[in-house]
């Protein structure tokens, strides 16, 4: 229930239009083409196991996770806002 000028169901469409945000981005990330054998960023050998696990795939175990660490310290914030902050 959505209080003030807000209708009802808006809390709900601002969480799902955040999903769908979230998951275009992943989306948009996902490796395409072929697999590399080596990877790009240190030139160390790729698994088969991983080039067959994830088609297009561009880096090694190692810099993958580093590259996840540090897409995830620069994410930032909801700008949408959060369900508890509208019903303050």
């Amino acid at each position: 229930m959505a209080g003030g000028w807000a209708r009802d169901g808006a809390v709900q469409d601002q969480i799902d239009s955040t999903v769908e945000d979230a998951v275009e981005r992943a989306r948009a990330r996902l490796p395409k083409g072929p697999s590399r054998e080596d990877c790009e960023e240190c030139g160390e050998p790729i698994p088969k196991a991983r080039r067959d696990a994830i088609p297009g795939v561009r880096l090694c175990i190692a810099c993958q996770t580093e590259r996840d660490n540090e897409e995830r310290a620069a994410s930032g914030v909801n700008r949408r806002g959060s369900k508890d902050s509208q019903l303050r």
